[in-house]
């Protein structure tokens, strides 16, 4: 955490009261929690009715994608989701899971070979005969770090009058955000990748929107989330978000030089090392401390671990899947094949990242890449 946010934390931790209750504790416990609602809505550019608190990103992923879905079917019969085929898990599964059980058809979007979804493509869907329930791109890929025209895909849907979200957490703290502007009707930010605690996040959702509730309970949230409100992990989430979105422009100009060393270390000193998403793209129009590199005829996974043994930490694609041997699902959208997609590692860069800590990488990186292919585990480089 943050300092800002650990402060936050252990001062209310030591404070009683439910927010939802009528004593002076609990309203106390409220207007921490209307103050940390107050401060997010500011940072972000929305208003502070906007800001529903959830448990974090996957929570307010599923909230958006099936309540949207379930209230736009209700009213109006919708059951099209055009969705981009390499979201997180977080929103790929409740999609497979609507299309498995709720009778939704997901109209997946295709990428080009750096990531990027053609605006067109909505465009086609929005225009189509069958009514759109929503539609949902990822602000920035988690994996790959390409960040979407998110600003042109919320025009579209807006004029046609279907919901947009779009998962924004790895976006939040590294690339320019105004809610306002983007206008967006449900936006997806988590607490932990802003230097605020695990199991807290929002959904930044239009207030005009009325999707249907997947928690039910007391209904603490404007009758579409309900649970108890963590009030000192809200707290420490507002104080992340300041800290993030204040120094956004500088953290970006300094990971954007730490990732641009690494990249021409990586190319210069692993022969063979590709670096997905990377042609053709301008540097700010990834996420600026984000490399991802495949490794001809290596393993992926064996390449972490000899790489943890270095004293490296890395992955092989969303924390959300680690330890499963599976192929990651955003390259083999762009076009690679399976040994591609296996061979392939993720280096992300954060705030107490410096030039030492990528010079290290630089150090293991060719001595590790030597021992993988020894190793002979993975397939090859099929062509």
């Amino acid at each position: 955490m943050v300092a800002a946010a650990r402060d936050a934390w252990l001062l209310e931790s030591e404070r009683i009261g439910n927010p939802s209750s009528l004593h002076t504790s609990g309203r106390r416990r409220r207007q921490v929690v209307e103050e940390a609602r107050e401060s997010i809505a500011e940072h972000l550019g929305t208003r502070p009715s906007a800001v529903v608190f959830t448990s974090g990103g996957t929570e307010a992923d599923n909230l958006a994608i099936k309540g949207l879905f379930w209230a736009r079917r209700q009213s109006m019969g919708a059951s099209v989701i055009a969705a981009s085929a390499i979201e997180h898990h977080a929103v790929l599964d409740p999609l497979l899971w609507l299309e498995a059980d709720q009778q939704a058809h997901v109209a997946w979007l295709a990428v080009d070979s750096v990531g990027r979804v053609d605006p067109e493509q909505i465009a086609d869907v929005l225009a189509g005969p069958s009514a759109v329930a929503l539609c949902s791109v990822m602000w920035a890929n988690n994996e790959l770090g390409t960040v979407q025209p998110v600003q042109q895909i919320s025009d579209l849907c807006r004029a046609a009058g279907v919901p947009f979200h779009t998962d924004a957490v790895q976006a939040l703290g590294h690339l320019p955000m105004n809610l306002g502007e983007l206008r967006a009707t449900a936006v997806t930010i988590s607490g932990h990748k802003v230097g605020g605690p695990f199991g807290v996040g929002a959904l930044i959702l239009d207030p005009a929107a009325n999707p249907t509730a997947v928690l039910h309970g007391g209904g603490q949230e404007r009758e579409v989330r309900s649970g108890t409100l963590d009030a000192p992990s809200i707290a420490a989430f507002a104080a992340a978000v300041e800290h993030a979105v204040s120094g956004q422009k500088e953290r970006a100009a300094r990971l954007t030089v730490l990732r641009e060393r690494m990249r021409e270390g990586i190319l210069a000193g692993v022969p063979g090392a590709v670096v997905n998403g990377d042609a053709g793209v301008e540097p700010y129009e990834r996420l600026p401390g984000n490399l991802h590199v495949s490794f001809p005829g290596c393993e992926g996974d064996l390449l972490l671990m000899l790489l943890d043994a270095a004293g490296v930490d890395c992955s092989t694609g969303s924390a959300c899947t680690a330890g499963i041997p599976e192929p990651s699902h955003v390259l083999l959208a762009m076009g690679a094949n399976e040994a591609q997609a296996r061979s392939s590692l993720r280096f992300s860069l954060g705030e107490a990242s410096s030039m030492e800590d990528v010079d290290a990488v630089l150090t293991a990186l060719p001595g590790v890449v030597e021992r993988a292919l020894r190793a002979g585990t993975a397939s090859g480089w099929a062509t």
